[in-house]
């Protein structure tokens, strides 16, 4: 656990660091994908799909705040439906318009939710949404999950109807808005899908919000139940078709991906929970503290250190005295602390002395004198101007 917290720590780091950086990429792509899965799904006008446009609206995105991706995808899919009729233009522009007020009334921030859910049901999942939605948002989300799966139905129900429009005439326009009409409002497996998933997203919210241990955890597994549940009973009594299967598996999938945002967004130590009783004039509270789970960020200091060799002003040399006599002297120079105080030792025969600093007094045994070499004053600490050491 602590190499994930780790993990998680870095990539919160990298991601403020490069925040700049990271925003307009992933916009980019996010743009790129859902117009690529828009040409592929309708494709009606051969102009728009073309890799040059989506590129160069795929860049605009990337600078533009992110519910200008909602009016390109709008944008894109109404061309498509005017390149097939008219009248599937018309019926595509009242069900946005509606979808716009509700949207822009009460959720205008959940924009990533009305893009994302035509995507996912476009890759088989889009049961992850609804979950990730009651954990992220609030009940008021049930509006943006309610449009984005109104637009995957919208567009399911042009590609459905598009060979029965192609054969029409010009004068069959009422036959044509009132088939699509009759594809969006009596579409029942749609009104089952957005009463699963807004019940979904309620329950979730609930339960996640409530101040038991392991809230997160329940509220998805519970999302995860009310929606299969949902949805079966849904297609037991409509017959819609729906893959048992495939929504065992996407729900499974759902609380993984939950999973991974808890430990993103709420990960939390329940063991080392607290529980506080205080009061003032008025009131007694009860509060219960569940502490975050965070690691501390291991950090390597390298230090450099600068050797100095002290030159003597003498003829002594570094390995020994010159030839022709009997003595062999060593020395050695040591800085100690902010003093810029040396230690310098000079051997002669069997005695030996020591000077410290620039001081003429010296201690050991034996004949000869002590020599001081290259040293540097300072002012020494008090109490220890008349302290010598001994190092031989």
């Amino acid at each position: 656990m602590t190499v994930l917290l780790e993990i998680k720590e870095k990539l919160k780091l990298i991601y403020s660091k490069y925040e700049a950086f990271i925003l307009p990429v992933a916009k980019f792509l996010l743009a790129f994908i859902v117009l690529n899965t828009l040409n592929g799904r309708m494709g009606y006008m051969t102009k728009l799909d073309n890799i040059a446009v989506v590129l160069i609206v795929s860049l605009m995105c990337s600078f533009l705040p992110t519910g200008c991706l909602i009016l390109f995808g709008a944008l894109f899919s109404l061309l498509h439906m005017y390149a097939l009729s008219l009248e599937v233009l018309l019926v595509g522009f009242c069900v946005y318009l509606v979808m716009f007020l509700l949207y822009f009334r009460f959720t205008p921030k959940d924009s990533l939710v009305v893009i994302l859910m035509p995507l996912l049901f476009a890759m088989k999942i889009p049961y992850v949404l609804p979950i990730a939605v009651g954990l992220l948002c609030g009940p008021a989300s049930v509006i943006s999950v309610g449009c984005g799966v109104a637009v995957h139905y919208l567009f399911q129900t042009v590609s459905a109807n598009a060979s029965a429009i192609n054969t029409m005439g010009e004068a069959e326009s009422s036959a044509k808005i009132r088939l699509m009409i009759d594809g969006i409002i009596g579409n029942r497996g749609m009104i089952v899908v957005i009463a699963a998933f807004a019940i979904t997203v309620i329950v979730v919210y609930l339960i996640r919000r409530m101040s038991i241990d392991y809230a997160w955890t329940i509220a998805m597994v519970a999302g995860a139940m009310t929606n299969i549940v949902i949805l079966l009973v849904g297609d037991l009594i409509y017959d819609t078709n729906i893959s048992v299967v495939g929504t065992l598996l996407g729900s499974v999938l759902a609380v993984i991906v939950a999973k991974i945002i808890e430990f993103f967004r709420f990960c939390v130590d329940y063991s080392r929970t607290e529980k506080v009783q205080f009061e003032d004039d008025e009131y007694y509270y009860y509060v219960k503290a569940v502490p975050k789970m965070s690691v501390a960020m291991s950090t390597k200091t390298v230090k450099k250190i600068n050797s100095q060799r002290v030159k003597s002003g003498t003829s002594m040399q570094r390995n020994g005295a010159p030839a022709g006599r009997g003595t062999s002297s060593q020395y050695r120079g040591q800085n100690e602390g902010s003093t810029g105080r040396s230690v310098i030792t000079e051997r002669t025969g069997s005695a030996s002395r020591s000077a410290y600093g620039n001081s003429g007094r010296a201690a050991g045994r034996g004949s000869g004198k002590s020599v001081t070499i290259g040293t540097t004053t300072a002012d020494a600490p008090q109490g220890t101007s008349d302290d010598y050491e001994e190092l031989f």
